[in-house]
């Protein structure tokens, strides 16, 4: 295979790439040096003999991403608060192109942090990217067998999230629209009206910045939190964007992005909401 022809299957393949360690590490960041370290891996072997180019990348990524894996779990033992994954942009404001589907979502990633890395990757190889369980057992080191019942349990423990009723994009649209015009406003009484009673509040600072380092619950402390954050940030722009195929809410105070904020909505009412302000994580944003 030769280098020009490398160059533009990569271009074709980097979304598969980018995509599996994306969804194995959520880190964007991360992400992109598995990319990175696949391209140079790829354009130092010889690729002649290789019938399937997209499983011997994919496979490369994996592995790669595989070992980031463990090493992340160590570090996140000391984050500081709550660790959401990093917001992935979508849709139109994409750079580049992005493998969309239900797997990318906030809600989903949070699912699959709960697995361990082996059940993580035979999850995402075999349910999102149609490996065969051999090829998964190369990238784990086990057996066929084995592999099939690692993704068999991450798969039990992800349909829980499945089989939660799922909002739409517009009903989310029009959800985070009122929410900004309500904090924008400083109107309590809208912001409540917004909440589900039982609604969760989660801040990802990663001790860069001022956020709360506890789940937050209840409609009425969770409203009072976002009008005291949004008083305080003084934002002067707020607007729907999509990250995770999702639309979210990016805050914005002259020109540099302060935090974006995902939901999940049960009965047109948020019960869940994320904000990831740590800057490491929004840089690419």
């Amino acid at each position: 295979m030769t280098s020009h022809v490398l160059q533009s299957e990569w271009e074709r393949l980097r979304p598969a790439v980018f995509g599996v360690a994306y969804r194995l590490l959520g880190s964007v960041a991360d992400a992109e040096d598995v990319a990175q370290d696949v391209w140079l891996k790829a354009s130092a072997a010889d690729l002649s003999d290789v019938a399937d180019l997209r499983a011997w990348l994919v496979t490369v990524a994996a592995r790669t991403s595989y070992n980031v894996l463990n090493s992340a779990r160590v570090r996140r033992e000391d984050y500081v608060g709550p660790w959401l994954p990093e917001p992935l942009l979508t849709g139109p404001d994409a750079a580049q192109p992005v493998l969309v589907d239900e797997s990318i979502s906030v809600a989903m990633l949070l699912v699959m942090e709960e697995l361990t890395p082996p059940e993580r990757v035979a999850f995402v190889l075999h349910d999102v990217f149609s490996f065969p369980f051999d090829g998964i057992a190369e990238v784990l080191g086990n057996t066929p067998v084995a592999s099939r019942k690692l993704a068999s349990r991450a798969r039990a423990r992800i349909a829980k999230v499945k089989e939660l009723p799922k909002a739409s994009r517009s009903e989310v649209g029009r959800v985070l629209d009122a929410f900004k015009a309500a904090a924008q406003a400083g109107d309590m009484g809208a912001l409540i009206a917004l909440l589900h009673p039982d609604a969760v509040y989660v801040a990802d600072g990663g001790g860069r910045v001022s956020a709360a380092r506890v789940l937050v619950r209840g409609a009425e402390r969770v409203a009072l939190l976002t009008l005291a954050v949004t008083r305080r940030a003084g934002p002067d722009v707020m607007r729907v964007i999509e990250v995770n195929g999702e639309p979210a809410l990016a805050t914005y105070r002259e020109g540099t992005l302060l935090w974006v904020d995902t939901v999940e909505l049960a009965g047109g009412r948020v019960t869940a909401l994320r904000r990831v302000a740590n800057p490491e994580k929004l840089g690419h944003i």
